[in-house]
């Protein structure tokens, strides 16, 4: 049976953009943290002689946890309330920074950072959740627009503040700096944010909670470990076995059961498949060719930590721009979900292969890429968001947010991990005798014309990546559009049927 679609509500709270803004504010502690923690790997490195391996899990505990954990907690918050957890997701996620910033080994903070990892999973589904319930279905994607860019807010502000936090303060700073803003979200969702939860009260599905954990705990493992020990490994081979053998249990244990944390019946509405198709191929191309652009600025263009931050703003500037004028929204509106999915992804291609094009020309050349990328995003990614949460009950609202947010999680992890062997690949062709890396190999190398040779194998096989990663946009936002038209066909005639009856 297709998950049926929410009605729209007869009024709208009165309250609703002063709670838009509560919950942007709540979802900006997570996204702040996440970028910020890359610029300061450098330093957690030298002040806390970390290894690679410390610092591979100071990145990895909050990443294998949050997305293990999305399911469970958007099915929690459903069960429980959606505000419970959302104050539930900020005590933990402000207890954990606290924790991290005080931390005097690495252990405590992958500890804390694990810790963090579950307010966060709880952030990420009850902030969408909410924003579904306290708007009408008219005013649904402008809202959805807003959510979205502060994504992309976050993800520009995140580097130019860690940056400045550090050369200013130690490294504690960068998750010090969330406990202001989880205490001022903390007061304003507890003031302001409508409680809402499930109606039936289904039972808790305990048994589906432990295997979507292990399971997704599992494949994301194996997707961040496969660059690092190598595809073939036994170490990642296993952990992918797991993650499948559990994950065909969860589907099988879920498809049984009359309460089920995941209602399998909602991959049969088109709607809902097209989003997710598109969603993780948009992710998997624009997070993996993105990251790797970063490494371009810094190790090919020689910028610092801080001036890449810098100079990746105007994508996600882009992309506020257009949602917090309604922009976007308005172009949505006139041309339908399924067209502004496609337009938006065509856009990002056309961007991705602009920067593939134009990067060996400095910066300039790739302004134009990133301003492409930015207006397609602001155009795509909240019209599948909405295609996502429109397409599910709102008695479900916290798992279709977890199932967003689960999508987004896979996809950019995919992304890097293949993008990335697609440039290691690349280099290694070009350069044979080259180390395992760009640093390595120009420590290594001997004279100018070696080092300059180096530096154009890896521009190479950026260029490739970056190609390969605005197909996938590309494939992404074909299926994407045709699904979503189908279903709307089918919609429109199955409204004219009921009229005709």
């Amino acid at each position: 049976m297709s998950a049926v679609p929410p009605s729209p509500a007869a009024t709208a709270h009165p309250q609703r953009w002063l709670i838009l803004g509560v919950i942007c504010l709540a979802q900006l502690t997570v996204l702040l943290d996440n970028t910020v923690l890359n610029v300061a790997i450098p330093s957690l490195t030298r002040e806390l002689d970390a290894s690679t391996s410390d610092v591979q899990w100071m990145i990895n505990a909050y990443s294998l946890v949050q997305s293990g954990l999305l399911l469970t907690a958007g099915n929690a918050a459903d069960r429980y309330g959606r505000k419970k957890m959302l104050v539930a997701g900020l005590v933990l996620f402000g207890a954990g920074s606290l924790t991290a910033g005080l931390a005097d080994s690495t252990r405590q903070l992958i500890a804390a950072r694990a810790g963090m990892g579950v307010g966060g999973a709880l952030l990420m589904t009850t902030t969408l959740a909410v924003v579904m319930q306290i708007f009408t279905s008219e005013q649904q994607p402008k809202a959805i627009g807003i959510w979205a860019a502060v994504n992309s807010l976050g993800f520009a502000a995140g580097p130019v503040i860690g940056g400045f936090l550090l050369n200013h303060y130690w490294w504690g700073a960068v998750f010090l700096v969330n406990l202001p803003v989880a205490v001022l979200a903390l007061v304003a969702v507890v003031a302001l944010v409508p409680e809402s939860r499930s109606p039936h009260g289904d039972r808790p599905d305990l048994l589906g909670a432990l295997l979507s954990t292990i399971g997704m705990a599992a494949l994301v493992y194996a997707i961040i470990s496969g660059p690092v020990h190598g595809w073939t490994s036994s170490r990642v081979g296993a952990s992918a076995a797991v993650a499948v053998a559990v994950l065909a249990l969860f589907a099988w244990w879920e498809s049984r059961i009359p309460y089920p944390m995941l209602d399998l019946g909602f991959f049969r509405d088109r709607r809902f498949t097209g989003a997710v198709a598109g969603a993780v191929l948009v992710v998997f191309g624009m997070g993996g060719a993105l990251f790797l652009f970063t490494q371009h600025l810094q190790f090919v263009l020689g910028y610092g930590p801080l001036e890449a931050g810098l100079r990746t703003a105007p994508l996600a500037l882009t992309v506020v721009a257009l949602n917090f004028t309604g922009v976007a929204a308005r172009w949505t509106a006139r041309i339908g979900g399924p067209g502004a999915v496609l337009l938006g992804m065509v856009l990002m291609s056309a961007g991705l292969v602009s920067i593939a094009a134009l990067a060996a020309h400095g910066y300039a050349g790739t302004l134009l890429g990133l301003l492409l990328i930015g207006a397609g995003t602001a155009i795509a990614s909240p019209a599948m968001a909405h295609a996502i949460m429109s397409s599910i009950p709102p008695a479900k609202a916290g798992v279709g947010a977890a199932v967003n947010g689960t999508l987004a999680e896979f996809g950019n992890g995919l992304g890097v991990a293949v993008l990335g062997a697609v440039l290691n690949a690349r280099f290694a062709a070009l350069i044979p005798v080259a180390a395992s890396s760009l640093p390595a190999a120009l420590a290594a190398a001997h004279g100018a014309g070696e080092r300059q040779r180096i530096v154009d194998a890896f521009s190479s096989g950026l260029q490739s990546s970056q190609l390969v990663g605005a197909g996938a946009v590309l494939l992404g936002g074909f299926l994407a559009a045709a699904l979503l038209h189908r279903a709307q066909r089918e919609e429109a005639r199955a409204d004219a049927d009921v009229v005709a009856a």
